[in-house]
């Protein structure tokens, strides 16, 4: 038998602003839970990113209405750019899918998503079906509905205009449009309904707006037949706060995306189109569908028991209500449908849990554990409540463990536990599930119980089985790591399963100028006692000596680096090598990532231990370059590898002097459009071109909290032209200029294996001092001439790109390191012609 040791003290909970600290309940919250316990109805809200939902309608369906909300994001923003950090794609849609739960947390809502992939941007929705693989999201949606049983479904986009808006934004009303029927179609997925039933919705609606119309004006001269006007500014005066309040806080959680909004308070219309279905009265979106109690079969004493609590709540004592809830609890335990029963059992076990006041966590001693170890777990369990509860049984589901305690919780008496566990050597590896196979462009890769869910369960759930008033109930928490740090006070982060030891390279990208180079490799241990051998995968060609290295890591969290010299083929070449730690016969080849703001919870993931490796001539000129950070690029850290001495500057010290000891100043991605100071700085910038400097400025966007000027020296006009597809066909339109010459030659074949896109936000006017140096456009467009323009100024000059090179530099494309390259070396040297 595992021991069990009790201690009891008097320590009063007080909850962590972090957001992985326990959920606690003021009673007015609690109020409002009871109100959506009665409340017998379900909407769901389609769309495509994160950020793209309706924070408003959200909050309104669940504060207001208090239905059942959900938002079905397809995908999870892996597309798209960081404000915040550095991390993109993957580790970019981690982040967003965690704001997405925040954002939830706040108005109530639930959040889902499908397995498609943002793979950027698309400008049609027969491209974004077909790289996502319609049927496979089709069936995902159409799974969502039948998981949730929605009676309404409102998409945030219109399903009849495709081609003017972005291609998954009109992808995802028009799988809505047709998984609104085929869930109620027994023929459709038929084996989803081995454990579910069919569905059939009762409303579709479209959320216009006037955005919708090209502007305000327009809009309001709009007849707007057919649609639904409903005034969402409520004011809540059990929360003390409006609608609008609610959901400007929602929305600022997508941080990432710097979409921070301010609070809108007062009458505000939104406007529903009603696609499918009858018409509802008088703007009530649930007009004619039964969302109380009666709605399911021999329930009458559930809804006057619960209508009860609801009528004569009880503000300064909730737990007086706990005879009647753990009533209705124990009646709900014999609904019939498995859909409503385990809906409002979960509904109604948080109420109870709220009213008592009880408290009940579980965490790990240390932040993670590996496979066939032994671990502690820390229980505290306190009733702050005058009713009588027992802590009869804990359990952890994943290790089969279970222990009888038969404690008595008596009033505001902290007992704390500890339970010795034997964690499964088969156990799963904490990481994101649609992350552990390796999935398409278009579509993640995941386990069917997984479908849908916005993050992987916890590696280990604790179970205490608690008698309150005589009344047996189960209450699961997650077990999570806690500590205290110095300034920040309790911090709670997910609790891991991971391998004994991980392996990393100190880049992501190395650049071979056909000579050998050596390559680090960073190792960590997870458990104690590693000992064993670390090799490398090469690609074919590519050579490495030594072939494996000895390792001895005697202590869990012991690092150790280790140099493998590696040597390319003697031609261009392009491939991956994959770091492994063999030990006792096993091989260990992944590498944990670590993500950490203060706005989500802490993030880990297990990625394959790779790095790109790629071999080509290449030539430049200069030798330090001066970068001002913009939203979050890695393109630095690819100069780097070029052999440049790459300084990142603060705005607030350029000055012309400053600028005078580099050879290049690059400017990142957005840098204008998210930091304004910048502009103070333009005359210092100018005045390093005209001296004889190269300023590179990459691509700022337009439009929404943006500018359309970045100051240049000549007059540029900064457009949304882009070119989606990473594929199409660039034309040289000055194949003499220096900067395609110049020190490296580049020709067409510079523009094979560029990822996601060719680049954005391309200018669309431009003085006749520029010259446009490439054309390119994406299929059935007219060519797009602003993608790299290049102006002499002075004795330097001054470059504007849109082409994504913090996208492909990271990706090891060698034509961008060579585009690159001879940007930065303009000027630095006579042309050379080949």
């Amino acid at each position: 038998m595992r021991l069990i040791t009790l201690f009891v003290s008097l320590v009063i909970y007080i909850p962590s602003l972090y957001p992985q600290s326990p959920k606690s309940y003021t009673s007015s919250e609690i109020y409002q839970e009871i109100k959506k316990l009665n409340f017998l109805g379900t909407a769901l809200y389609i769309a495509a990113h994160p950020d793209d939902e309706n924070t408003q309608m959200i909050s309104y369906l669940s504060n207001e209405l208090h239905a059942r909300t959900a938002y079905l994001s397809l995908t999870r923003g892996d597309g798209g750019q960081n404000l915040i950090g550095t991390e993109l794609r993957e580790l970019l849609g981690l982040i967003r899918t965690q704001e997405l739960l925040a954002a939830r947390h706040i108005d109530g809502g639930e959040q889902l998503f499908s397995r498609a992939n943002d793979f950027g941007f698309s400008k049609h929705p027969d491209e974004t079906l077909n790289i996502w693989d319609k049927d496979s999201v089709l069936a995902d949606v159409v799974l969502a509905i039948r998981k949730l049983r929605p009676d309404i479904i409102i998409n945030r986009f219109d399903h009849r205009r495709p081609g003017t808006t972005h291609g998954h934004h009109t992808s995802s009303a028009i799988l809505s449009v047709a998984a609104f029927d085929l869930a109620a179609d027994v023929n459709s997925y038929p084996n989803q309904l081995k454990q579910l039933q069919p569905w059939q919705p009762k409303r579709l609606f479209y959320n216009t707006s006037w955005w919708a119309y090209g502007s305000q004006d327009e809009f309001e001269k709009a007849t707007k037949k057919g649609f639904m006007s409903i005034d969402i500014g409520k004011y809540y005066t059990n929360l003390g706060k409006s609608n609008g309040e609610i959901a400007a806080q929602s929305r600022s959680q997508h941080r990432s995306q710097g979409f921070g909004s301010s609070a809108s308070r007062g009458s505000t219309t939104e406007y529903l189109e009603l696609l499918k279905g009858s018409q509802p009265d008088n703007n009530n979106l649930f007009a004619g569908i039964n969302t109380t109690w009666s709605r399911i079969d021999g329930t009458e004493e559930i809804a006057k028991l619960l209508k009860n609590v609801e009528h004569n709540f009880d503000f300064k004592n909730p737990a007086s209500h706990l005879p009647q809830l753990l009533k209705a609890y124990t009646l709900i335990q014999n609904l019939k449908d498995p859909y409503w029963k385990k809906l409002k059992t979960r509904q109604i076990k948080d109420i109870i849990l709220a009213c008592a006041g009880l408290y009940l966590e579980a965490s790990a001693q240390s932040p993670q554990t590996t496979p066939g170890s032994e671990t502690t777990i820390r229980v505290e369990a306190i009733n702050r409540s005058r009713v009588d509860v027992r802590l009869e049984q804990l359990s952890i589901a994943q290790t089969a463990t279970a222990e009888k305690t038969d404690i008595p919780l008596l009033y505001n008496r902290d007992e704390k536990l500890e339970l010795s566990i034997h964690i499964p050597q088969q156990i799963a590896y904490s990481t994101p599930y649609w992350l552990v196979n390796k999935g398409s462009i278009g579509m993640y890769r995941a386990d069917r119980q997984y479908i849908g869910l916005p993050e992987s369960p916890a590696s280990l759930t604790a179970c205490f089985q608690v008698l309150i008033e005589g009344v047996s109930l189960e209450f699961c928490k997650d077990v999570v790591y806690k500590h205290t740090d110095p300034a920040q006070g309790e911090r709670y982060q997910p609790f891991l399963i991971l391998p004994p030891v991980t392996a990393s390279t100190e880049n992501e990208v190395y650049i071979f100028e056909n000579s050998p180079k050596p390559i680090t490799v960073k190792l960590k241990a997870i458990d104690r006692g590693i000992e064993g051998d670390v090799a490398l995968d090469l690609p074919k060609g590519w050579t490495v000596s030594p072939n494996r290295i000895p390792i001895k890591l005697e202590q869990t969290g012991d690092e150790k680096s280790v140099v493998f010299n590696i040597s390319p083929p003697d031609k261009e070449s392009v491939g991956v090598i994959k770091p492994s730690v063999y030990i006792g016969g096993k091989k260990y080849d992944k590498k944990l990532v670590e993500i950490d703001y203060e706005h989500i919870p802490h993030q880990s993931v297990l990625l394959p231990a790779e790095a790109r490796v790629v071999n080509f001539e290449l030539k430049k000129s200069g030798n330090t370059v001066a970068y001002i950070p913009g939203a979050g690029d890695k393109v630095p850290e690819s100069l780097r590898q070029l052999g440049y001495k790459v300084n990142t500057i603060d705005i607030s010290s350029i000055t012309t002097t400053s600028l005078s000891a580099y050879d290049a100043v690059v400017i990142g991605i957005r840098a204008y459009n998210v930091f304004p100071s910048l502009y103070t700085k333009q005359s210092a910038l100018l005045e390093y071109v005209k001296s004889g400097g190269n300023l590179i400025v990459q691509y700022n966007t337009v439009g929404r909290n943006s500018t359309t000027d970045v100051k240049p020296p000549y007059p540029l006009h900064l457009s949304n032209d882009r070119v989606t597809d990473e594929n199409s066909k660039v034309t040289l339109l000055e194949p003499e200029h220096p900067i395609l010459n110049t020190p490296n030659k580049i020709v067409p074949s510079d523009f094979e294996g560029w990822v996601q896109e060719r680049g954005l936000y391309f200018p669309d006017q431009w003085a006749k001092e520029y010259s446009a140096i490439l054309s390119m456009h994406d299929t059935g467009e007219n060519p797009k001439d602003g993608s790299l323009l290049v102006a002499p100024y002075g004795k330097g000059y001054y470059i504007y790109t849109g082409l994504s090179f913090f996208r492909e530099l990271p990706a090891g494309v060698p034509g961008a390191f060579k585009l690159f390259a001879n940007m930065l070396s303009i000027g630095k040297q006579k042309t050379e012609n080949p």
